[in-house]
């Protein structure tokens, strides 16, 4: 098992090894005394696995209970977040007490963002078991839900007590589920380690967890509320995010970013931001790894969601530029220039 030390306001530990999730009571319990735990999970990871968690907890002194709201990112919403935290103040949860969000990014991000709010701070844990959730959204303290006018707009920084990673959950997913944390892990090599790519093409798992977590840490560390260097995390998710709401959410996370970042790289060359032509690279690699690149939606579609994109700052939005395999620098770019960027991206 591997262990990161991540030094945020609110220092916490990611724990990554294969079948940890048996032990997560005892690893909770070295940090935390015994007390009420709300477990929040959807619908199909409850079926999977949390009974495995809940008898750890209480072999550990812990008093679990559960909460369970239907599988999938349209449950990402204050619809939901509303009822957990009733749900909560139903079941007279305290301060003293602890959220254990055990699920993928939905699970996570509604945990968390419940946990920054309940009686205005209370502690949780992340366990995350899907690939997209380990190499990404599990880390940092980013919680949020949708709105109807886009995805992540409400939401809080807010870091969990520990991250408890047991890649052996990744054994139940199916290889389309596999590919959104292919795209988020080929997303971190290229803005910062491009011999991840290689471990990606591997399915190293560990190894590409530990990488991805490691490339996070640094990242947070140096900018925990997102106002400079974090924000090239966000490569890809401009365009990415407006697909995935014009879809209805069919096309998940992962594929969105995997577009995203092929077109948003395509649009960077075509306008002279860089002399790096990382379109080509991407559309090499990501077909080879099974994406469709497709994309479906205008210019004009895609620029209507992007308008409401946090990134943007008065009249300008921020986009990772890609300046060689590896390496990718902030360029802001004025909301005008904005819908002839995406044009040019997506264009054959």
């Amino acid at each position: 098992m591997e262990r990161f030390a991540v030094t945020t306001a609110r220092p916490y530990d990611i724990l990554i090894g294969k079948g940890i999730l048996k032990d997560a009571g005892k690893y909770i319990g070295e940090d935390i005394k015994p007390c009420r735990v709300c477990i929040i999970t959807d619908s199909k990871v409850n079926q999977l696995y949390a009974e495995t968690l809940t008898d750890s907890l209480k072999e550990n002194g812990f008093e679990p209970h559960k909460i369970v709201f239907p599988e999938g990112e349209y449950s990402k919403s204050m619809t939901t977040y509303a009822n957990i935290l009733e749900s909560l103040a139903e079941k007279a949860f305290s301060r003293s007490d602890i959220i254990v969000a055990l699920g993928g990014g939905v699970v996570g991000d509604l945990s968390g963002f419940a946990a920054a709010t309940y009686l205005r701070g209370i502690k949780y844990i992340q366990i995350p078991t899907t690939y997209l959730a380990a190499v990404d959204s599990s880390v940092g303290g980013k919680t949020a839900v949708n709105l109807l006018s886009g995805k992540n707009l409400a939401g809080a920084f807010w870091q969990p007590s520990m991250v408890i990673c047991d890649y052996s959950t990744f054994e139940s997913m199916d290889e389309a589920f596999l590919l959104d944390g292919v795209a988020e892990a080929i997303k971190n090599g290229m803005i910062m380690e491009s011999s991840l790519i290689d471990w990606v093409l591997a399915k190293d798992y560990g190894k590409v967890i530990e990488r991805c977590v490691s490339i996070k840490k640094s990242v947070v560390e140096a900018d925990e509320r997102d106002t400079g260097m974090r924000q090239l995390l966000n490569f890809g998710h401009t365009i990415g995010h407006g697909i995935e709401k014009l879809s209805s959410y069919r096309i998940s996370h992962g594929r969105a970013v995997a577009m995203g970042m092929a077109a948003e790289s395509k649009a960077a060359f075509k306008m002279g931001l860089t002399s790096y032509d990382a379109g080509e690279y991407l559309t090499e690699i990501l077909t080879k790894c099974g994406f469709d690149l497709d994309l479906p939606y205008s210019a004009e579609e895609l620029y209507r969601y992007a308008k409401n994109d946090k990134k943007i700052i008065g009249d300008s939005i921020s986009m990772v530029i890609p300046e060689a395999l590896g390496k990718c620098r902030l360029q802001k770019i004025l909301l005008s220039d904005l819908e002839e960027f995406i044009k040019l991206g997506i264009e054959k």
